[in-house]
Formats: structure tokens, C-alpha cells, sequence
């Protein structure tokens, strides 16, 4: 969802502003800083998070609920307008396409990371109240239950 606000978000500020498009150059480096940041610190914070994660009973799991995905929204929204209105629209380009990013290496990279560790561990991870966008996202987890599959004998 985040990846999507972004695009859609890069994509009306183009279409609705030629101050978007000032400062390319600039725009593209800090964007590569931005994905070099992610590349870096993402995959240790999902560790850290999965190392960080305590067993719960199924019952204190909650509801697993992700962020409301108009919440998302609305923050992209909201931090392109400021961004936009202080320093001119290509700023908003920058957070726009900057949540393009987050979202996109948040959906392929560190998805794929906890789905790994959770076929490695036999654990299903869970958001857990407490997670933070700056401290990053608490998980708990629920060990699978380790019922016998039943196999099929032939006739």
C-alpha cells in the first residue's frame, strides 16, 4: 500500500506541477541514499525484530491488524503537501518517491525474509501493540501446532 501511495502520489504531483520536476539530479541521488539506507538498515531490523519476538498464547495475539490502510495514505499525503508547501513540489516528489521505495523494499525484501524465517522456525510472526514507526515494528509469534499430517496409503 505504501509503494502504491507513493506511485500514485509521484505520479499526480508530475502531472500537476512543473516545480515537480526541478532538481533531478538531486532528486534521483537522494532517492539512491534513500535505497541504500533500506538495503542497509531494513534487513537489520527485521532481524532484530524476529530475534527480539516472544512466543505468545494464541489468545494474546490480538488481532493482527496491519496499519489502517488509510492511515497510509493520509501520511503520504500529508508529508508531500508539507515537504511541498515549504520547499517547493520536488521535495514532494522526494517523499512521494521515497515511499514508493519503502514500500516496495518493505513488500519484496523484508517480507520475503520474515516469510523464510518462519518456514525455517515453524513460528507465525505477528505485529504486537508497541511497534513504532521510529522504533520499528514489535512481533510476537505462535509456534504451529505439530498435528501428524495424515498420509494416504494406496488402495
Amino acid at each position: 500500500m505504501l509503494a502504491a501511495c507513493g506511485a500514485i502520489g509521484t505520479l499526480g504531483l508530475l502531472g500537476a506541477t512543473s516545480q515537480s520536476l526541478h532538481g533531478p539530479v538531486s532528486t534521483a541521488w537522494q532517492l539512491v541514499v534513500v535505497v541504500l539506507l533500506l538495503l542497509w538498515l531494513g534487513p537489520r531490523g527485521v532481524r532484530r525484530s524476529m530475534a527480539d519476538s516472544r512466543l505468545r498464547p494464541e489468545d494474546q495475539i490480538g488481532s493482527g491488524e496491519p496499519t489502517p490502510l488509510w492511515h497510509i495514505a493520509l501520511i503520504v499525503v500529508v508529508l508531500a503537501a508539507i515537504a511541498g508547501t515549504i520547499a517547493g513540489w520536488d521535495a514532494g516528489i522526494r517523499v512521494t518517491g521515497g515511499c514508493l521505495l519503502v514500500g516496495a523494499v518493505q513488500a519484496v525484501l523484508l517480507a520475503h525474509m520474515v516469510d523464510a524465517e518462519q518456514r525455517r522456525t515453524g513460528r507465525t510472526f505477528y505485529r504486537i501493540a508497541g511497534s513504532r514507526i521510529l522504533r520499528g515494528t514489535r512481533l510476537g509469534y505462535v509456534a504451529r501446532s505439530e498435528r501428524p499430517v495424515p498420509v494416504s496409503t494406496p488402495p
